[in-house]
């Protein structure tokens, strides 16, 4: 169909609207489609990771973070290691916005100072708060004296844009935990999410959850955008043929819309009938009274 042509049929030009609306649809759908994929991709590499580290077996501290200022493997998320050292109770840091389960809460920061002098920035569990948030927290001190802990290791976390008050954190960026806490130590690119301690605290904190190994909803999201993609082509692609059909009836270029279709004659207008005169009427008057 030449250009002169498809201007001058409208349902073409239709038609071609409907293919070129349906492959831009299609075409985001797939891109969206991929998108989910690729959170699929990422979310079960996250689970594996999680099971293949999270029960392995505790290694010392330096065998995962050899100096102070290293940062954690990407391979070595949530893998177990020792480390011994003395808690700095007095520079105990709280973590807001992380509730347990539901339960408004906060998660206990303490630094535990190494025997090289640096330190290591410790989870030590979390403490409930009130259902309404707004009471007093009380947090059960560490276990005084050398302590030995074993961790799950987390890289540190980015650096949070919130203020917090004095003694608070909005996440386990080490670098702010250690400032919220007055110390200017040594530390590493890493916290440990406590597994034991030993000797054991008088009073134990709540424990942390452990990380949630459910894949999501990205594989069924990825598959219902390539449907739609899919689908959306058939759709229009048939709405697309029935507006051909419907418009085969007129020829190329002869269409209602057509500017260079010549105009059709108007038809002859119905002749008026002349009203009769008064002489004719009179004529008739009489006329029916004689017969």
């Amino acid at each position: 169909m030449t250009l002169p042509t498809l201007r001058g049929n409208p349902a073409a030009r239709r038609a071609v609207g409907l293919v070129l609306l349906a492959v831009v649809l299609s075409t985001a759908c797939v891109f969206l489609g991929r998108w989910q994929w690729h959170r699929h991709v990422a979310r079960d590499a996250a689970i594996r990771l999680v099971e293949q580290n999270y029960s392995a077996g505790p290694v010392p501290l330096a065998d995962l973070l050899p100096a102070p200022g290293a940062a954690l493997g990407p391979g070595d998320v949530w893998r177990q290691a020792t480390a011994t050292g003395t808690y700095d109770a007095d520079a105990a840091v709280l973590l807001r916005n992380r509730p347990v389960d539901s339960q408004p809460g906060f998660h206990v920061l303490v630094p535990l100072e190494l025997a090289d002098g640096s330190v290591l920035v410790v989870d030590r569990g979390w403490v409930a708060w009130d259902d309404d948030a707004s009471g007093e927290v009380s947090v059960p001190a560490p276990p005084a004296g050398e302590v030995t802990v074993t961790v799950h290791l987390r890289p540190d976390e980015p650096a949070s844009t919130r203020s917090a008050p004095a003694g608070q954190v909005q996440a386990i960026h080490v670098a702010q935990v250690l400032d919220a806490g007055g110390v200017e130590a040594e530390s590493y690119g890493a916290y440990g999410g406590v597994v034991d301690e030993r000797p054991a605290a008088a009073t134990a904190l709540g424990a942390l959850p452990a990380p949630s190994t459910d894949p999501g909803s990205h594989l069924s999201y990825a598959f219902q955008w390539w449907t739609f993609a899919v689908g959306g082509l058939v759709a229009f692609a048939w709405l697309a043929r029935r507006e051909l059909l419907e418009g085969a009836a007129e020829p190329d270029g002869d269409g209602p819309d057509d500017p260079d279709r010549p105009a059709r004659p108007a038809p002859p207008a119905p002749p008026r009938r002349r009203r009769p005169s008064d002489e004719e009427t009179e004529d008739a008057l009489i006329d029916s009274q004689l017969g």
